[in-house]
C-alpha cells in the first residue's frame, strides 16, 4: 500500500510539470506516514549521514566562483586567448568554443555556468562572423558538456559523496574523457565548417597576440593552481574550491577590475539561491533513497537484470545502465538521479571511479537532450534563436557524444589510465 501511493504520488507530481524535488519529498513524506515512520528518525539518519561529508561544501564554493567568472568577464579574457590559439582554422569561432569550454572547466565544474557565462559571448561572436545561430547555440550546447568531466566537477563531488569513491580520482579519471569528447566536437565541427564554407579567422598582428596572452596569464592561472594543490596536496577539493573562488574574486576586483561591489553582491545572491537549490535536492533526494532503500529496490532491479540476462558482465551492466541514463535524463535532474541509482551501482559491483565518470559523462549529455534539455532553452533564449532550431541542429552534436561516451564506456583505460598514475589500484 505505502510504496504504491509512494510512486503514483510521485508520477502524478511529475505529470503535472512540477519540479522532481517537490515530487520526491511529497512522496516520501506520504510513504513515511503511511507506514508509521517518524519523520525525525529519517532526519537523524540523514544529518549521521552528512556530518561528516565536508566535501559537499564544495559545491557552493564552486558555484561562487562560477557566477564570480561570469559576472567578472573573465570569461570574455577566456574566449580571447582561445580565439588567437585556435581561431585560424576551418571553422575556427567553433573550435574556440569548445577550447573555452576545456579552460572554463578547469575552474568552474558547471555545464550550465559555462552556457550562460561563455555561451553569451561565443554565440554573438559566432553569429556576427557569419555562423547561422543554430550551430553557434548547438556548438556551445555540446561543449559545455566538457565543464563537469574535466575537473573540477560538481556532479563528481555528489558522486563522491553518495559512493564513497574518492574525489581526487574521479577528477583524475574525468581528465582523458573530456580531451576525447573535445577531440570528437572539433572533428564534428570541422567536418561541417567544410561542408557549410563557414569562416576562418585570421591570425591577428603579433603585437596583438602578445597582448591578448599576456592579459590572459592570470585567469589561466586559475586551473593551474586549483589541480596542482590538489594533486601536489596542499589542499583537499573542498578546500581548493574556496582557494579558486578567492583567486577570481581577486582578479575580477582589483586585477581587472571588471567586478563593482554592487555586482558582487548580487553573485552572492543569486550564489545563495543556487546552492540552496543544490541542497534541497540532495535532501529530497535522500529522503526518496530511504524509501528505495527500505523497500529493496536497488536489489529487485539488480534481480531484473539477472533476469533479463544483463548482469553476466560488468559491461553489460554498464550498458544498460547508460541507456537507463540516457532516458531518465531527459527529465529528472542530475542530482535526484545520482542519488538514486548509486545504490544500485553498489550492489553491481562496478569499478567505482570509472563507473563514476561514465555516469556523469552520461548525465551531462542528458542536458542537451530533448524534451527537457535546459541548455538548449538557454541558448535559444540568449541568442534569439527559435528552440526547435537549435534541436535540430543539436541532434548530430548529441549524436557525437554518444560516440565519446562509447568509448570511455568500452575501453575503461581512458578514465582509469591518470588515476593510475597517480596510484589508484582499482
Amino acid at each position: 500500500m505505502a510504496i504504491a501511493v509512494w510512486l503514483t504520488v510521485f508520477l502524478l507530481i511529475f505529470a503535472l510539470g512540477y519540479p522532481v524535488a517537490f515530487g520526491m519529498f511529497a512522496s516520501s513524506v506520504l510513504y513515511l506516514m503511511i507506514s508509521g515512520i517518524d519523520l525525525s528518525t529519517v532526519m537523524d539518519t540523514m544529518v549521521i549521514a552528512y556530518e561528516n561529508q565536508f566535501v559537499l561544501l564544495a559545491v557552493p564554493l564552486f558555484i561562487f566562483a562560477a557566477k564570480v567568472m561570469n559576472a567578472g568577464k573573465l570569461t570574455d579574457r577566456l574566449f580571447d586567448f582561445a580565439k588567437v590559439i585556435v581561431g585560424p582554422v576551418r571553422g575556427g569561432l567553433g573550435h574556440v568554443n569548445i577550447v573555452s569550454s576545456i579552460i572554463f572547466a578547469g575552474m568552474s565544474g558547471s555545464e550550465i555556468a559555462d552556457v550562460v557565462g561563455l555561451g553569451t559571448v561565443e554565440i554573438k561572436a559566432m553569429k556576427d562572423a557569419g555562423y547561422d545561430g543554430p550551430f553557434a547555440c548547438a556548438v556551445t550546447c555540446a561543449s559545455a558538456t566538457i565543464g563537469p568531466i574535466i575537473p573540477p566537477s560538481i556532479p563528481m563531488v555528489i558522486y563522491s559523496m553518495l559512493s564513497g569513491a574518492s574525489v581526487g580520482y574521479l577528477f583524475l579519471g574525468g581528465v582523458l574523457p573530456g580531451f576525447i569528447l573535445a577531440g570528437v566536437l572539433m572533428v564534428l565541427v570541422f567536418i561541417l565548417s567544410i561542408i557549410r564554407n563557414y569562416p576562418i579567422e585570421k591570425w591577428p598582428p603579433f603585437a596583438e597576440f602578445v597582448r591578448i596572452v599576456f592579459r590572459s596569464i592570470p585567469i589561466l592561472f586559475a586551473p593551474v593552481i586549483l589541480l596542482g594543490g590538489i594533486y601536489g596536496g596542499v589542499f583537499t577539493p573542498t578546500e581548493a574550491a574556496g582557494v579558486i573562488g578567492v583567486y577570481v574574486l581577486i582578479l575580477s576586483l582589483w586585477v581587472y577590475r571588471t567586478l563593482g561591489f554592487r555586482a558582487l553582491y548580487k553573485v552572492f545572491i543569486e550564489s545563495v539561491v543556487s546552492s540552496g537549490f543544490v541542497s534541497f535536492i540532495v535532501a529530497c533526494a535522500f529522503i526518496f533513497g530511504y524509501v528505495i532503500a527500505r523497500e529493496e529496490i536497488p536489489v529487485l532491479i539488480t534481480k531484473a537484470f539477472i533476469d533479463l540476462g544483463l548482469m553476466h558482465s560488468q559491461m553489460s551492466v554498464l550498458i544498460s545502465l547508460n541507456i537507463l541514463f540516457l532516458v531518465l535524463g531527459c527529465f529528472i535532474d542530475v542530482s535526484a538521479i545520482l542519488l538514486i541509482i548509486v545504490p544500485l551501482v553498489k550492489e553491481a559491483g562496478i569499478d567505482l571511479v570509472h563507473f563514476g565518470v561514465v555516469t556523469v559523462f552520461n548525465l551531462m549529455i542528458a542536458l542537451d537532450t530533448p524534451p527537457f534539455g535546459p541548455t538548449a532553452f538557454i541558448t535559444s533564449r540568449i541568442s534569439g534563436t527559435p528552440l526547435n532550431l537549435v534541436i535540430k541542429e543539436l541532434l548530430i552534436f548529441i549524436a557525437f557524444e554518444l560516440l565519446a561516451l562509447a568509448i570511455i564506456t568500452y575501453f575503461p583505460d581512458t578514465v582509469l589510465w591518470v588515476p593510475r598514475l597517480a596510484g589508484y589500484q582499482g
